[in-house]
């Protein structure tokens, strides 16, 4: 009997006897891991980000005032 006593308290910081520790606990690791993988993407991203507008030969016949050879 004096051994149930010390172990009780035990059991209310068991990752499955306690609900709610446990529910609270898996929800701030999914937090912390959704703001890690938002992180390490947004870092990709930027690492690949855009270099500068790039140099493109447009033909004269296509453009808003187009010259033509006569």
């Amino acid at each position: 009997m004096a051994q149930d006593q010390l172990q009780a308290p035990h059991d209310d910081r068991e990752f499955g006897k306690n609900w709610v520790t446990t529910s609270r606990f898996m929800f701030y690791m999914q937090v912390v891991a959704l703001a890690a993988f938002m992180a390490g993407c947004s870092g990709f991203l930027y690492s690949y980000g855009y270099k500068g507008k790039p140099k493109v030969a447009v033909p004269e016949s296509t453009q808003y005032t187009p010259k033509y050879k006569v």
